[in-house]
């Protein structure tokens, strides 16, 4: 919000006078209002691991993280960008695989990835889409500079925060609204709606049959799914409430059994069709990797697009990036070293202290090291299982992350933060909602910011102008 010297950033100057005009008792009150409308909403997530079953709220913040128009179209232009890779390189590695044929991605990143799908080889989904939802997660390491954190092409979450944060900042601020021209969110539903009926299978009618799979209410983004088709005015089904029938995907209703067209799922591949993955899944549908193969519906986001979220794969997304487009990445990657290379994993092993270390499948803020905040224990424990499993992590340097103003009761104080924006892809284009959800590390000092490890949100602002 301020630079070096004290004085208030650009992007915030219409926000701070605004500020600063309040009555701090008031916006205590308000701060207050807010945690009372999330929980009267029922925004909460569950818990896994030691709290498992448990049900929390995310921490919300109410001063807005604001991003100019300059900044977002930069940004906009990079994200597209890596997002158009994505989608290229995932056709590839199901078919010719010509980035491997062409020694820019080793073979063995793929032979024993277990998030890689035999079952998709040769088969091109609907429109040619793999990636129909993608949430990219930038950090901001400098006055000018993004740089891509992570990215999520195969489920990711988040979006429903995002468009609540959005309403609440509007219901209890309205006159702020007025004095900040600010981008909307709200229209994001519809152009999912949209953009998933533009990728239905040649079968599907005029007006393409969309559902929600969710995995039931012990899931921790349950409230995600339920709000989405809540929101799109499709159907939120669970596996019992689907079968194959007559080479269909139906779910069913209190008229018989409907076919689907298309089937936003939130259940991983593992445990999508008993058939073709884990026999023990009671959370799919047996036999929706055959309907899908021939024809009969569209899977968002593709099975097998998990391999685009590997760690390991994310440290060659600049090469992937300028193999399938042609241009040089327009948003940088985080430099990485990829311990299943032994002078990689020798620099690691002596620079843990000072690195942040993580699994290559592994999500959620779970399963990482953050050097500078661990104890010797816990390094030389790290250094371990780095020796025992090199090609299971990654290692990046511990980032100076920008911070944004958090209000507490003394006041304002920075807090680290990175941003997810949202993209959505059909056979009509691309599409990125202006803003995305802002997530913070509550605590001080503190790196991680995934709401499992205490982080919160706010909502971002993208100026019209």
């Amino acid at each position: 919000m301020r630079d070096e010297a004290g004085g208030v950033r650009a992007a915030y100057r219409d926000y701070a006078a605004w500020y600063e005009a309040q009555d701090r008792v008031w916006l205590a009150r308000q701060d207050r209002a807010a945690e009372g409308f999330f929980r009267r909403t029922g925004i909460t997530f569950n818990v896994y691991g030691e709290d498992a079953g448990a049900e929390r709220l995310i921490p919300f913040d109410m001063v807005p993280r604001i991003i100019t128009a300059a900044e977002w179209d930069k940004l906009s232009r990079g994200i597209e960008q890596r997002v158009r890779a994505l989608n290229a390189f995932l056709h590839d590695l199901y078919h010719k695989r010509e980035i491997v044929r062409a020694g820019r991605l080793p073979e063995r990143l793929l032979a024993a990835n277990a998030a890689f799908l035999p079952q998709m080889v040769g088969f091109t989904p609907p429109g040619g889409v793999y990636t129909h939802i993608v949430g990219i997660d930038l950090v901001r390491t400098g006055p000018d500079e993004f740089m891509v954190l992570e990215d999520n092409a195969r489920t990711p979450s988040g979006v429903s925060y995002m468009l609540e944060n959005r309403e609440t900042m509007m219901a209890m601020f309205p006159e702020l609204f007025a004095r900040v021209r600010v981008r909307p969110v709200s229209d994001y539903p519809r152009e999912l709606a949209r953009s998933l009926a533009a990728c239905a299978p040649a079968v599907a009618g005029e007006r393409p049959v969309i559902a929600v799979l969710t995995p039931g209410i012990y899931n921790s983004a349950y409230f995600e799914h339920s709000f989405l088709a809540d929101q799109m005015g499709a159907e939120l089904v669970e596996g019992s409430d689907l079968r194959v029938v007559g080479g269909r995907v139906a779910m069913r209703t209190t008229r018989g059994w409907k076919p689907i067209d298309v089937l936003y799922r939130r259940v991983d591949d593992e445990f999508l069709d008993p058939l073709s993955f884990n026999p023990q899944s009671m959370l799919g549908v047996a036999g929706i990797m055959d309907v899908y193969r021939a024809g009969g519906i569209t899977i968002a986001n593709a099975p097998g697009t998990g391999i685009a979220d590997d760690k390991a794969i994310y440290s060659f997304m600049p090469e992937i990036v300028e193999f399938y487009t042609g241009e040089k990445p327009i948003l940088k990657n985080v430099p990485t070293w990829r311990c299943a290379e032994p002078e990689a994993l020798a620099y690691v092993l002596d620079n843990l202290a000072e690195l942040v270390v993580k699994e290559v499948h592994g999500s959620g803020g779970y399963g990482m090291l953050i050097g500078p905040t661990s104890s010797k224990a816990e390094i030389a424990r790290f250094a371990a299982k780095l020796r025992a499993r090199p090609d299971n992590y990654i290692a990046q340097p511990t980032l100076a992350l920008s911070t944004v103003p958090i209000f507490t009761k003394a006041g304002l104080a920075p807090r680290h933060v990175d941003l997810r924006p949202f993209v959505l892809v059909s056979p009509k284009g691309i599409r990125i909602t202006p803003g995305g959800l802002t997530r913070v590390a509550l605590k001080k000092g503190s790196l991680v910011v995934n709401s499992s490890q205490g982080g919160g949100t706010k909502d971002s602002w993208v100026l019209a102008e």
